[in-house]
């Protein structure tokens, strides 16, 4: 499968609304899915726009495809940026759980191919601005085909 040119994908989009004082614009497509915890899954973020603030709760690997995917971490006790981060096309990481931030696409965009193991299930829980959890993306969702309030991953 070819993961930039592939017509085949089902996005599905994720937007803010007026609850979020920051741009929201991004679509997520499901490539595997399985009960033993294994999930890939490939983002596109709109040029300068989000995705929800969040933390993810599983093993997460990310490799940027194309386009610059910036990531803010965020302290969740002060609210204050701790670091900043510019990945490029090519730039692979693997993020052990809880690492709170935010993420957002350069100014053409970015698309990441993201692989996550969680045995337990819980893949991220997208958070407002005080921590609060205000949704989880969860694998038994993605396997029955429905979704929670947000798409982090």
């Amino acid at each position: 499968m070819n993961l930039i040119e592939n017509s085949k994908l089902k996005w599905k989009h994720f937007v803010g609304g007026e609850d979020f004082d920051y741009p929201i614009d991004y679509w997520a497509a499901l490539l595997r899915a399985s009960d033993d915890g294994h999930v890939d899954l490939l983002y596109r973020w709109e040029p300068n726009s989000y995705c929800h603030f969040h933390r993810h709760t599983a093993r997460t690997t990310s490799t940027v495809l194309a386009g610059e995917l910036h990531v803010v971490d965020i302290d969740l006790d002060s609210g204050e940026e701790t670091s900043h981060r510019v990945r490029n096309a090519g730039d692979y990481v693997c993020k052990e759980p809880y690492d709170v931030h935010m993420e957002y696409g350069g100014p053409k965009g970015a698309l990441v191919l993201f692989n996550i193991f969680s045995p337990d299930g819980l893949l991220a829980e997208s958070l407002a601005r005080d921590g609060t959890v205000i949704g989880k993306s969860k694998l038994e969702d993605i396997l029955r085909g429905s979704s929670s309030r947000s798409g982090a991953a």
